[in-house]
C-alpha cells in the first residue's frame, strides 16, 4: 500500500478528542490528524474540510487516512490557495462510516450511527471548538466508503454544512429533502466495478425530484478511483467547495 506523503504527516497534526456525549461505548480519547492553516491571522476565522477516507485506508496507524486529499491540501502551493482547517480520521479496520452494503446499487444505509461515524462528530465538535473555525464554511467530502459516510452525514446534519462533495458512493434515498437547500457536488467513474455508478445517479434523481440543484459529474473512461481526478484543483470541485458559504 502506497504511504502517504511526508508533507501530509507532517503538517496534519495528531489530536485527539473527547468523546463524552457521542454514544461511544469506554468513553475514550478519539484521535485523529488536523492540518492548520499555513498562518493564522489574529481574529480571522478559517473554514474546516472534513474528509472520510475510503475501505483501504481503515486501521490504526492514524495515518493511512492522509492519502489523497490531504495530500492534496498539504502541497506548499495549495496551502496558499485554500488556506483552511481539514480534518481526517482514521476509521477502524473492523468498522465502517456507515453500515451499508456497497456492493449493491439499491442499498439502504442504516439509521443509526456506527462507532466511526460517533468517533467523527467527537473529533469536529472538538476542531470547531478549539480552533478559529468559520461555521459557515463547514465542508464535507469523503471517497468510495467515505463517500457513503459523506451522504449519510449530510442527510442527518446538513445544516451544519455549507457544501458536500461525496465520491463514488450512495445514500439514502429518504434523506433527499434534506438536500435541497445543501450545495452538493457528486462525482463517480462510469467504469466502476467496485461502487456500481448507479449510487450515484439513484440519489442525483432523488434530490432533483425533490427540488435539489446538485451537480453530478460521470467520468466516462473512469473506473472505481474518481477522486485523484476530482480532487485535483484544475478539476474545479475544490474551487468549487471553498466557494460555497451557509445560509441560514
Amino acid at each position: 500500500m502506497r504511504v502517504p506523503s511526508a508533507q501530509a504527516v507532517l503538517l496534519f497534526r495528531e489530536r485527539r478528542a473527547a468523546s463524552r456525549g457521542f454514544g461511544i461505548v469506554g468513553d475514550p480519547a478519539v484521535p485523529y490528524r488536523l492540518l492548520s492553516p499555513g498562518s493564522v491571522t489574529a481574529d480571522a476565522k478559517y473554514p474546516l474540510v472534513v474528509f472520510l477516507h475510503g475501505a483501504g485506508e481503515r486501521g490504526a496507524d492514524n495515518t493511512s487516512q492522509l492519502r489523497y486529499l490531504p495530500e492534496v491540501l498539504a502541497r506548499p502551493e495549495n496551502l496558499t490557495r485554500y488556506p483552511c482547517y481539514a480534518l481526517a480520521m482514521q476509521c477502524a479496520a473492523e468498522d465502517k462510516w456507515v453500515d451499508v452494503d456497497w456492493n449493491r446499487s439499491d442499498a439502504t444505509p442504516s439509521p443509526t450511527a456506527t462507532t466511526a461515524m460517533c468517533k467523527l462528530r467527537a473529533a469536529m465538535s472538538a476542531v470547531v471548538s478549539e480552533n478559529s473555525i468559520d461555521e459557515d464554511r463547514l465542508y464535507l467530502t469523503g471517497l468510495s466508503m467515505g463517500g457513503f459516510g459523506a451522504w449519510w452525514l449530510a442527510g442527518k446534519q446538513p445544516e451544519a454544512f455549507a457544501a458536500v462533495a461525496p465520491l463514488c458512493g450512495g445514500g439514502d434515498l429518504a434523506d433527499a429533502p434534506q438536500f435541497a437547500n445543501l450545495p452538493t457536488w457528486a462525482v463517480h467513474g462510469l467504469l466502476d466495478d467496485v461502487v456500481s455508478v448507479e449510487t450515484s445517479r439513484r440519489m442525483i434523481q432523488a434530490l432533483r425530484a425533490f427540488g435539489a440543484t446538485p451537480r453530478y459529474t460521470e467520468l466516462p473512461e473512469v473506473g472505481h478511483d474518481c477522486w485523484t481526478p476530482a480532487y485535483e484543483p484544475s478539476f474545479g470541485l475544490l474551487d468549487w467547495l471553498f466557494a460555497q458559504r451557509r445560509t441560514r
